[in-house]
């Protein structure tokens, strides 16, 4: 399982979708953004607690450059984000994921697209399950609208949108 973390409320979000599931979904891989330090903090501090109940707990965590920073320009955010594929691709492939779960921050939009170039490429086919963010009510993230079309699956959290994107998948609540 490779797990991609972002600042703020994205760790959050999916730390608690990290909680519901099995032993079984281990190691995890983490991915932040290199300039993420509350999210590493979080990560450690949810892995420590979790090794309290599955002794066999196993994680790692890496970095890649973050492809867009707030405020960042669209036009010098498509420079740093191809920089950021290019960086995520070794990554990717060393890690060979089965299985991607992201809830929407900027870091993974290049992580699933090595991921799907491996797949492409018959190296490596991952699975790759974007869940957007809960606060999401009305309009996908820029992160949703890319990966919309990558993902395998496709979780929103709101009737509306299962309405305008067809091809999400409505589970309700789920974080």
């Amino acid at each position: 399982l490779l797990v991609v973390a972002g600042s703020g409320g994205h760790t959050t979000e999916i730390l608690r979708l990290l909680s519901c599931l099995s032993e079984s979904y281990s190691p995890r891989h983490y991915v932040l953004a290199d300039s993420d330090k509350m999210s590493e903090a979080k990560i450690r501090s949810f892995e420590q607690k979790r090794a309290e109940t599955f002794s066999e707990s196993q994680f790692s965590l890496d970095r890649i450059p973050r492809s867009r920073e707030v405020r960042q320009s669209w036009i010098s955010s498509v420079v740093t984000t191809l920089y950021s594929i290019l960086y995520s691709l070794p990554l990717t492939f060393k890690r060979k994921p089965d299985l991607i779960l992201c809830n929407g921050p900027g870091t993974c939009v290049p992580v699933c697209l090595s991921a799907f170039l491996l797949g492409l490429l018959r190296i490596k086919r991952t699975t790759i399950v974007y869940v957007e963010s809960i606060c999401r009510v009305e309009t996908l993230s820029l992160s949703g609208k890319i990966l919309y079309y990558f993902s395998d699956y496709f979780i929103v959290q709101w009737p509306d949108l299962k309405k305008k994107y067809p091809k999400s998948v409505y589970l309700g609540r789920i974080v």
